[in-house]
């Protein structure tokens, strides 16, 4: 899409994300416009933070994991990252699109910390049926706080009005973003609607110096921002392998998460094993199967197990199937999942390639085991979302 008269090339930009879905949707839409990008999995992986760290070219998107500290330790995490990438030349915070984690604390703590008198907040993303009409945020037209996202198991939702949630805020819809160069000029925080990718557009383009701000938001408002800020000439998007024995890991317990499972668990060259308090038995079971494609997950019914062994143990027998064989690509689904994974094979995080479709990262795994990965947010996708993923992984190559 071609949003009008490109602004000034950016050198830096930073991205600071409260899980690792979350730095993986707002890197890949600056990757796709031609930044290199790299995800990386902590704050102190790479060198993320330091001198140097606001100096370095292209995107460098990082996760926090801030979602799943207490409160104060949320806030103590973030204002240091944003002070520590303050100088890049666009600043990005990430929030969840449907408001899960500490979303109003992070945004007063990234505001304070990043040195910008004033911060736009737009956690909008259309491609995945969530909107923000009036300041209230909806999943397919839905408030979010009625949605199954309140039944979320670690961050069920409260509140889908952003007034309540940053009360200090002005509120512009879509009409009044026009006022935002004398609104910015005097500082503030600003909650701004948005049911469209061009009403994003529009509001990225209402700033005359983006990085004037701390912007807030989604892959949706991240996908605004790298539409105006394209990179010529683009980074060279490298080729991949196809994975020959491709593993995809299904740790969230989200519903879309559940049904994209059921439908790939359809297919003939399938085998899978669930995960419930023994890891080795679903490593025996997936080594021993003659099915191309494999996958692990956690169990469709009663757990017998807590969440964090369940993920522990399938962070386990990925790394088993991975470092001994016969793995050689993976899809991971779930932040807390993607993460558990990446750290039992050591890695940093990832070089991202692309984002194939929306909310969904591809890249290859920075460390010891550089195979290919795609990870995608468990709440995001359709039903046949996990299928395409697998096939793609299988295909390689490089995205148009």
């Amino acid at each position: 899409m071609n949003v009008g008269p490109q602004a000034d090339p950016v050198a830096s930009i930073a991205v600071l994300a409260d899980d690792l879905t979350s730095a993986g949707d707002g890197a890949a839409p600056f990757r796709r416009a031609g930044h290199r990008a790299k995800v990386l999995l902590s704050p102190d992986s790479g060198a993320a933070f330091g001198t140097a760290a606001p100096a370095l070219a292209g995107v460098v998107a990082v996760d926090l994991g801030s979602r799943l500290l207490d409160e104060p330790t949320a806030v103590i995490t973030t204002a240091r990252a944003a002070g520590a990438f303050a100088a890049a030349d666009l600043l990005v915070k990430t929030v969840d699109s449907t408001l899960r984690g500490h979303v109003a604390a992070e945004v007063r703590a990234a505001h304070a910390a990043s040195g910008r008198p004033a911060v736009v907040v737009a956690p909008a993303f259309p491609a995945e049926g969530r909107t923000t009409v009036q300041g209230v945020q909806y999943v397919h037209g839905v408030p979010v706080h009625e949605t199954a996202f309140a039944r979320d198991p670690a961050h069920p939702v409260r509140c889908s009005d952003l007034a309540r949630l940053l009360p200090e805020a002005d509120h512009l819809e879509p009409d009044r973003f026009g006022k935002l160069p004398e609104l910015i000029e005097r500082g503030g925080t600003f909650v701004c609607s948005a049911a469209t990718d061009a009403d994003l557009d529009h509001l990225v383009l209402s700033v005359p110096q983006t990085g004037d701000v701390l912007w807030v938001g989604s892959p949706g408002l991240a996908a605004a921002l790298a539409r105006l800020h394209s990179r010529t000439p683009a980074a060279a998007l490298p080729g991949l392998p196809g994975a020959r024995r491709p593993l995809v890991v299904a740790g969230s317990a989200n519903p879309a998460t559940r049904r994209q499972l059921n439908r790939l668990r359809e297919r003939v060259d399938v085998a899978a094993a669930a995960v419930d308090g023994d890891a080795a038995a679903a490593v025996h079971a997936l080594r021993s199967a003659s099915a191309p494609v494999l996958v692990v997950h956690t169990p469709d019914g009663r757990r017998t197990a807590a969440s964090d062994s369940l993920t522990a143990d399938l962070a386990h027998a990925v790394r088993a199937l991975v470092t001994g064989g016969p793995v050689d690509g993976l899809v991971l689904t779930g932040g807390e999942t993607a993460v558990a994974v990446l750290e039992a094979l050591r890695s940093e995080g990832i070089d991202l390639i692309d984002e194939p479709e929306p909310g969904v990262a591809r890249g290859i795994l920075l460390g010891p085991s550089r195979v290919p990965v795609l990870i995608k947010a468990g709440g995001f996708g359709d039903e046949g979302t996990l299928d395409r993923l697998c096939r793609l992984l299988m295909d390689g190559g490089s995205a148009a």
